[in-house]
């Protein structure tokens, strides 16, 4: 029997829409990276974009354990003597762009190079309850229902 290969016009993309209310960020962000490369799917290819398009609403209820919140930061540089930043969790979570969270988590779960930056294209990432996508009439996929570590309430 012969591995099977997908050819570009076999591959058949999706939309789904995830809500991530009350979703713990790194189940919600290995769920997302796993449909954005298509390894849920028979037909999965590594050197091919067979993953699906993701939308993600209500980034900003997404919910992290521990002290996470409080503790983990990101850091980046200006390229100017001292001019290391840092900013924690929680300060992106309660800032102006709070879909950055997810967007990070998921882009460190993809591969880099060229193909996982094509595959991060068919991630959108939401703060609030409305996205621009209904006409692609996107499946509801409940990441919360799929295992109940996945959701927390409080």
């Amino acid at each position: 029997m012969k591995t099977y290969s997908a050819k570009p016009s076999e591959i058949e993309k999706k939309w789904f829409v995830i809500d991530a209310d009350g979703v713990v960020l790194g189940r919600l962000a290995s769920i997302i990276a796993n449909h954005l490369r298509g390894k849920h799917k028979t037909t999965y290819t590594p050197h091919m974009d067979c993953g699906d398009n993701i939308v993600v609403i209500n980034a900003e209820k997404v919910k992290v354990t521990g002290q996470k919140r409080e503790q983990n930061k990101f850091y980046w540089h200006t390229n100017h003597p001292g001019g290391i930043k840092e900013r924690t969790w929680a300060n992106i979570l309660d800032g102006r762009f709070p879909e950055r969270l997810i967007e990070k988590a998921v882009e460190r779960m993809v591969p880099r190079g060229p193909l996982g930056r094509t595959q991060m294209k068919n991630l959108r990432v939401y703060g609030g309850p409305n996205h621009p996508h209904e006409a692609q009439a996107p499946a509801v996929l409940d990441v919360a229902g799929l295992n109940a570590k996945n959701k927390r309430s409080a």
